[in-house]
């Protein structure tokens, strides 16, 4: 039974650049906001959003960019 417990955990599978990229990808989004557009800050007139196509055009941008980065 101690020998279960001494028994080392498989090793995790291998990931790919692009598994790898698109996890950079969504901390950087996630932790910055990217994409969301421009905060504004105090009264606004309008409030500053994207529209679904540009938020996504943003994240594809970014992960593009992610993927350059590893290449390197």
């Amino acid at each position: 039974m101690d020998e279960e417990k001494n028994a080392a955990a498989p090793p995790a599978p291998a990931r790919t650049q692009d598994e790898i990229a698109l996890e950079l990808m969504k901390f950087v989004a996630v932790t910055t906001g990217y994409g969301k557009g421009t905060p504004a800050t105090g009264y606004a007139a309008s409030k500053a959003t994207r529209t679904s196509e540009e938020y996504a055009d943003a994240l594809l941008d970014l992960f593009e960019h992610c993927r350059a980065l590893l290449r390197q």
